[in-house]
């Protein structure tokens, strides 16, 4: 019976994404199943994802992204290194003032307020909170509230300007699809996957996958494009568990926090569009690119809009990586540093 609640749980998103769609909203295979999901979990119906859905859609992406990674396209991110610098410590400066926020008007303690703010991965930061012994609840909570506002409202945002299609130059050279190339590129996918959980490397199934197909296409082998339909199921399994985060009582349980968090990432979102707009006079990087780029929001979902709208997706994909591992490895050397300051 529960694989019947999976099954018509995952057809239910399948319809938000054709709703979307016939609704002309922006990113309709993934703000579709993210709606719907999130929309029914809320009102208390009985469906599930299950925990594999993301994953496979995480890895499809990771796929997807890597095709674009063709020599020219790794100097040309070479080039940009220190934009991507500048978008790392702009993250980091966007977590501490975060952590302020929350820390001062939030009402939780400061171990708490530093992982809620700090701009990773919601798992990557729920895993230190437990560490560190902080609110693993309140963590997740901020970080899923952080991603939601950011994939809805940028989408949205980048619509409403007619931002799309501005940067032909990244698109992938090659569109064939062969069978036996696309089973050998999930394969090795799946096996690089594996290998980043075995070692606990962060985000395994995004970045196993998006490791095996840079390190192909760079070397100019092509095994197989991703087939369109495939690209709609990765955005339909992420928009499916991103919308089964939010329980019924998800914004019942602490709304004075949740609402803190929310204008949190509001003055973020104002900011980083203030960022992209200076920066956009001294780089030749589009202004929509350079605003996903910097965007606080996940790797996965904010590369998976640059990859739909046509957006400079190596260089959108380079800034969030860098930040992802920028992020985790100094957060908890931070954390320990300003927390006898902080907790005196």
């Amino acid at each position: 019976m529960i694989y019947l609640k999976y099954i018509s749980s995952l057809a239910i998103a399948f319809i938000g994404a054709h709703l979307a769609e016939w609704l002309h909203l922006p990113l309709p295979w993934l703000l579709g199943p993210l709606f719907i999901t999130a929309l029914l979990k809320i009102n208390h119906a009985p469906i599930e994802c299950h925990h594999s859905a993301r994953n496979i859609g995480l890895s499809i992406l990771g796929l997807t992204l890597g095709l674009y990674f063709t020599p020219q396209m790794i100097q040309l991110i070479a080039s940009q290194w220190h934009i991507l610098l500048l978008g790392l410590l702009f993250a980091l400066g966007l977590g501490g003032v975060g952590s302020v926020i929350l820390y001062r008007w939030g009402k939780v303690d400061f171990k708490t307020a530093w992982f809620a703010s700090a701009i990773g991965g919601a798992n990557e930061m729920s895993n230190l909170a437990e560490h560190y012994q902080a609110r693993v609840d309140k963590v997740a909570s901020a970080h899923t509230l952080r991603v939601l506002m950011v994939v809805v409202s940028i989408p949205f945002f980048y619509q409403f300007m007619g931002w799309h299609g501005i940067d032909h130059s990244t698109m992938s050279r090659h569109s064939d699809v062969d069978g036996y190339g696309l089973v050998l590129l999930a394969f090795l996918a799946y096996v690089a996957s594996r290998i980043f959980q075995y070692y606990k490397l962060p985000n395994p199934w995004t970045f196993g996958a998006l490791l095996v197909a840079i390190l192909l296409t760079m070397q100019d082998i092509h095994l197989s494009a991703i087939p369109t339909p495939i690209l709609h199921l990765g955005q339909v399994l992420l928009g499916w568990s991103l919308g089964n985060k939010f329980k019924p009582d998800f914004f019942k349980t602490a709304p004075h926090y949740l609402t803190v968090v929310a204008l949190s990432n509001l003055g973020a979102l104002l900011l980083t569009a203030l960022l992209a707009y200076g920066i956009s006079f001294w780089t030749d990087i589009p202004l929509p690119t350079l605003g996903l780029g910097l965007s606080p929001g996940g790797v996965a979902e904010m590369a998976l809009t640059a990859n739909v709208l046509q957006l400079g997706v190596p260089i959108v994909t380079a800034f969030h990586v860098v930040r992802m591992v920028g992020v985790l490895g100094t957060v908890g050397y931070l954390y320990r540093l300003f927390e006898h300051k902080t907790e005196r």
